[in-house]
């Protein structure tokens, strides 16, 4: 055969993989997406909107629940719980493209001791066509992600006799390498477990704090790879292939846990926000895995705070600047060297306990999914809050004691093929964000 023959059957080859790599390299597979830091890489998204109430390309029903949409080779996944006519958690998977229902898994879950019971509070993670599920009372399940089948699962809370905090289980699984590595605050060291993932066979445990809801992360430090865990304690960088802890930074609450905003990190800084114990950044040492605290504030409360004392949003974090949404849902700017407050802005949400905003970055762009089930296009920057379009994206159905006469959508959206994927305690929806 001549070579430009086989030049061409190379070219298409090529093509072909590409191809077929791109279809799918813009899912969401786990908590914050891809990396786990809230970025959004896809290109042809609108500007702004056309109309104030967004149009559903599909809903599907679904019960209630905190757990946010993943995303991952054409299937979505989520979370709810069901009461009648016996409590269960379920797991969930739709098509992408239809909404229609692919398979349900089940399981009898009783809540005990855990308050706002609406239903599980993580994401699904989505690995090599694996569905890692993890539920509040500590049900760790690894499903096959296309039929459903389950591969194995395991009862942490009888396994590891986990001390259960408030509101329950809240972090999503991790899964790194050949392990899925769960923070589940249990008893005998078991603070951060550590499975095989294919056989559910426990590979490590380590650290005896009492866990957070704050959902762990990997980072690469010193050409290493941690895994960051903020515990009820301490933040602590593990070794995630043996449970080896690298450094541990001592971060107490003075009431009592409420750490529930992931860490976020750049450029050798990790941030970390409390409602009640404000504001704590770290210097990652990039030469060894090792940190050090760069600066720590607090105010004296909810009501009169410093720097930053974010509920349940996770901030934004880039340069010297970090962008958050403080307690009373004040959108602020900090200098992230110092903490001082360079604004503070009430455009985005008014001023409600603890108001909530979901932040995504794609391109210059910061999209944000507030509480009020709203989607905004907007753009950050030292100088200010600049809001390009908004429009509603879902009702918000959760009812919250302290804001009885105001429904909450606290549930993280999947941003994937350009779409949008969010949830409400009734249904999940689905809306194109396409050019």
């Amino acid at each position: 055969m001549p070579s430009s023959f086989w030049n061409s059957c190379i070219a298409v080859t090529v093509f072909l993989i590409t191809s077929s790599e791109m279809v799918y390299s813009d899912d969401w597979p786990q908590w914050r997406g891809l990396h786990r830091d809230g970025v959004w890489h896809e290109s042809g998204i609108i500007e702004s909107f056309d109309t104030e109430q967004l149009k559903h390309r599909w809903k599907a029903p679904v019960s209630s629940g905190y757990s946010g949409p993943t995303v991952a080779r054409g299937r979505v996944y989520v979370m709810d719980r069901i009461v009648q006519p016996n409590q269960q958690e379920r797991v969930h998977c739709f098509d992408a493209e239809t909404g229609r229902r692919l398979w349900t898994h089940a399981y009898n879950c009783e809540y005990r001791n855990i308050s706002y019971e609406a239903g599980p509070r993580s994401s699904v993670s989505i690995e090599s066509g694996k569905a890692y599920s993890l539920g509040s009372m500590g049900h760790l399940v690894c499903m096959d992600a296309v039929n459903g089948s389950v591969l194995w699962n395991r009862d942490l809370n009888s396994d590891f006799q986990i001390r259960m905090p408030t509101w329950g289980i809240a972090g999503s699984p991790v899964v790194e390498d050949d392990l899925v590595i769960v923070q589940i605050g249990g008893a005998q060291n078991a603070c951060v477990v550590a499975f095989d993932k294919t056989t559910g066979e426990e590979r490590w445990r380590n650290v005896s704090d009492d866990t957070s809801y704050a959902s762990p992360i990997i980072i690469t430090q010193a050409g290493k790879r941690v895994l960051v865990c903020w515990t009820g304690q301490n933040v602590i960088g593990i070794d995630p292939k043996t449970g080896m802890v690298f450094w541990s930074q001592s971060f107490p609450p003075h009431l009592w846990i409420i750490g529930i905003a992931t860490p976020v990190v750049h450029n050798d800084r990790l941030f970390l926000t409390s409602c009640n114990d404000g504001s704590l950044m770290l210097q990652l040492d990039p030469s060894q895995p090792s940190a050090t605290k760069l600066w720590q504030r607090k105010g004296e409360n909810e009501r009169k705070t410093d720097a930053l004392h974010s509920l349940i949003s996770t901030p934004y974090l880039e340069g010297n600047y970090i962008y958050g949404v403080d307690a009373y849902a004040e959108l602020r700017c900090l200098d992230a060297r110092t903490g001082d407050r360079v604004w503070e802005d009430l455009s985005a949400l008014p001023r409600l306990r603890y108001g909530t905003i979901h932040m995504i970055r794609n391109g210059k762009n910061i999209w944000m999914f507030t509480d009020r089930g709203e989607l905004i296009i907007c753009r950050l920057s030292p100088s200010g809050y600049q809001e390009l379009s908004r429009a509603k994206l879902i009702e918000p159905t959760t009812q919250m004691r302290f804001r009885p006469q105001e429904p909450v959508c606290w549930s993280h959206p999947a941003f994937s093929n350009r779409h949008v994927f969010a949830r409400n305690d009734k249904e999940l929806v689905c809306v194109s964000l396409e050019k």
